[in-house]
């Protein structure tokens, strides 16, 4: 009788048919309760909606209200490798095969006819400022030509090798795009610079800059963003490895030197620079 009582008992916690309660709740009851928690979940979303359409309204389309960078900028180069490493023997044309066909892939949108096509030639050593006339938005903005032409020897017409077959490679670096930033003072225009590691420094040998000194031309500053000035095209610097030292590896840094850029802090110690490992095998 006892186990019958207790199973009586939860049968009628679920369903009283007397009182008409439903875990130990009647439907008035229930409904409330119902009621009570649809309206307050009804508050948060409207809430949500609130905040979401608040925030959305302090947003530009075309330039980020808020931006979380570092103060330097960091450096990439062109054909990467694997793990920042170039590794080739000039005579088996195998091996840097796919370096010069990454470097085409990347300097084709700086092919002369593209950039006559869809930007303009800009007066050089100043900054190109296109602003906004209140709230009539400039756009889009124009961009400044940077030919693949500047960078000579390493533009891929005069040795379309650039330089892997006979030993003095070509690696290329820019710089990652930061909006509005104006990267030297006083028409002091930011340059690269290149040189080995302490134990490799008498491996290095000679280097060759393109554009000359390795600079990157204040005209092609401030970037507007990629809404904003859709046909932009990223100054870049070509570094020519003239005589480096053969089958040896040589650790190469590359780094921006600019008048109001800071040099890497301790939250990024590599920002403004990249490093490489370069080696140029010959059996010969």
């Amino acid at each position: 009788m006892a186990k019958d009582d207790k199973k009586s008992e939860w049968k009628e916690f679920f369903w009283n048919p007397r009182t008409g309660e439903f875990c130990g709740r009647t439907a008035g009851s229930w409904g409330l309760i119902l009621l009570f928690y649809l309206a307050f979940y009804l508050f948060l979303a409207c809430l949500f909606v609130l905040t979401m359409y608040v925030m959305l309204q302090t947003l530009d389309d075309y330039r980020p209200t808020y931006q979380d960078r570092l103060a330097t900028p960091g450096m990439v180069i062109r054909p990467r490798g694997d793990q920042l490493e170039l590794t080739y023997t000039i005579q088996y044309t195998e091996t840097w095969e796919r370096y010069v066909q990454a470097l085409n892939n990347f300097l084709s949108p700086y092919s002369d006819s593209v950039q006559s096509q869809k930007n303009i030639e800009c007066k050089p050593d100043q900054y190109f400022i296109q602003e906004d006339s209140g709230s009539l938005k400039n756009f889009p903005k124009r961009s400044c030509q940077f030919k693949r032409s500047i960078l000579e020897e390493c533009s891929g017409s005069q040795d379309p090798y650039y330089g892997y077959g006979n030993g003095m490679p070509c690696v290329i670096i820019k710089i990652n795009r930061v909006i509005g930033m104006l990267p030297g003072k006083d028409k002091q225009a930011p340059f690269v610079t290149c040189g080995a590691k302490a134990d490799d420094s008498d491996k290095l040998g000679a280097l060759e800059y393109y554009p000359p000194n390795g600079t990157f031309n204040l005209m092609y500053y401030p970037y507007y963003g990629k809404k904003s000035q859709v046909n932009y095209s990223q100054p870049l610097v070509a570094i020519k490895f003239l005589n480096i030292t053969k089958n040896e590896d040589v650790n190469v840094e590359c780094r921006i030197n600019a008048n109001n850029i800071p040099e890497g802090s301790e939250r990024d110690k590599f920002a403004g620079r990249v490093s490489f490992k370069l080696r140029i095998n010959s059996i010969e």
